[in-house]
C-alpha cells in the first residue's frame, strides 16, 4: 500500500509539474526573438487571424506559433480581433502579446506637419502614417456640416490645423482626427493669443489668413514680424493689401517669378490688388512661428515692401511710395537683366 501511495505521488508530481511545464512553455517563455521593437498593423477592414499569424512569424519572430495559436483559441481572440498598430517587444512571451492585442493597447503614431501649402498636401501627410484614406480625410475637410460642428466653414477650416507634431492612434478615424486637431486648436489659443489677437482686432482665424499671406511672401523667419506690420499698417489705415501672393493664389501658380499688371486684375475674392482686407481664407496653413509674428508684430511706419533685388528673398521696407518706387525700379532693372518674365 505505502509503495502504491509513493508511486501515486510521484505520478501526481509528475503530472503537475508537466503541466507547469505546458503552462510555462504556453504562457510566459519568451517567444519572440527580435533585435529591436517591431511594431504590427491590424487593418479594420481585414482582421484575420491567419494573416496575424503570418505576421508574427515573419515580422515579429514568433519562434513557436502554434503555442501562440492555441493561446489565442483558448482565449477567443480569433473571433475578436481589434485593429490598430502593436508593439513587439523583444522576449515577450504569448501571453504578453496577445494581452496586448485583446485590449486594443496599441503605441501612438506620431503625426507630423509643418510647412503646407494645400489641403491635398495636409491630408496626404496626415494620413500617409495612419490607417485613414486620404480620400477620406478631404472628403471630411470638404464636409460643411462637420466644418461647421468644428465651428469653421469649408474654408476657414485649413486654419483650424495647426502645424505641428501630434501623438495619435493608427486607426483612429478621419473624423476623430478632425476632433483631435480642433482640441490642440483650442489648446494653442490660448488666453494670452486670444487676447493679442483682440488687440488687432482680428479673429484667431484672420490672424492665421494674414500668417499665410505673410509666410508666402519671405521666405525668412526673421522678416515675418516685419512683414507681417506692413500689412497690419495697411489694414489700419483702411489700404487694400495688395500682396502678390494673393494673385499667385487667385492664379493657382505659385511658381510665378514675376507679377505683371495683367496678373493684378484677375477676379477672384483672393486678390487682394482689387478687394480691400483680407481674402476670405488662408493661402496655405501658416506654421506656428509665422502666426506668433503676426501676434507680435514689428511696430514701424513702414507701409511699402520689395523684394530685393539680389533675389536673396529679403526685401526692401520703405515709408513713403517714392522711396518705395526706386526699391521697385532696381528690382525689375534685375530682373530684366536675368530674362524673368
Amino acid at each position: 500500500m505505502k509503495k502504491i501511495l509513493i508511486a501515486g505521488a510521484l505520478l501526481l508530481v509528475i503530472i503537475i509539474g508537466t503541466g507547469a511545464s505546458f503552462l510555462y512553455y504556453v504562457l510566459y517563455k519568451p517567444n519572440f526573438a527580435l533585435p529591436q521593437t517591431k511594431y504590427i498593423y491590424i487593418h479594420e477592414d481585414f482582421k484575420d487571424f491567419e494573416t496575424l499569424c503570418d505576421l508574427l512569424q515573419d515580422s515579429a519572430g514568433c519562434q513557436r506559433i502554434q503555442s501562440f495559436r492555441m493561446l489565442a483559441g483558448f482565449r477567443n481572440y480569433p473571433q475578436n480581433m481589434k485593429s490598430g498598430r502593436y508593439a513587439i517587444d523583444p522576449g515577450m512571451n504569448n501571453l504578453d502579446v496577445l494581452n496586448r492585442l485583446r485590449l486594443g493597447n496599441q503605441t501612438p503614431v506620431r503625426i507630423t506637419f509643418v510647412s503646407v501649402r494645400t489641403i491635398e498636401d495636409l491630408a496626404s501627410r496626415l494620413t500617409d502614417p495612419l490607417m485613414i484614406q486620404e480620400d477620406r480625410l478631404l472628403a471630411c475637410i470638404r464636409d460643411d456640416i462637420l466644418c461647421n460642428s468644428l465651428g469653421f466653414n469649408t474654408i476657414s477650416i485649413k486654419t483650424m490645423f495647426i502645424p505641428n507634431t501630434y501623438e495619435v492612434y493608427w486607426n483612429i478615424s478621419a473624423e476623430k482626427l478632425m476632433e483631435r486637431l480642433k482640441r490642440e486648436y483650442d489648446i494653442f489659443w490660448n488666453e494670452s493669443r486670444l487676447k493679442k489677437a483682440q488687440g488687432l482686432r482680428l479673429s484667431p482665424v484672420e490672424v492665421s489668413i494674414l500668417a499665410s499671406i505673410v509666410e508666402e511672401e519671405t521666405a525668412q523667419p526673421d522678416e515675418f514680424p516685419i512683414v507681417a506690420g506692413v500689412y497690419i499698417n495697411r489694414l489700419l489705415k483702411g489700404w487694400k493689401l495688395e500682396a502678390c501672393p494673393t494673385v499667385k493664389f487667385a492664379l493657382g501658380d505659385f511658381t510665378l517669378r514675376r507679377i505683371l499688371n495683367a496678373h493684378l486684375t484677375i477676379e477672384s475674392p483672393y486678390n487682394t490688388y482689387i478687394h480691400e482686407g483680407l481674402p476670405p481664407g488662408p493661402i496655405r496653413i501658416p506654421s506656428i512661428q509665422c502666426i506668433d509674428a503676426v501676434l507680435n508684430y514689428t511696430k514701424h511706419n513702414y507701409m511699402f515692401m520689395c523684394a530685393k533685388e539680389d533675389l536673396s528673398g529679403r526685401h526692401h521696407f520703405a515709408v513713403t511710395l517714392q522711396e518705395h518706387n526706386r526699391n521697385a525700379d532696381r528690382y525689375h532693372a534685375e530682373l530684366n537683366r536675368r530674362g524673368i518674365r
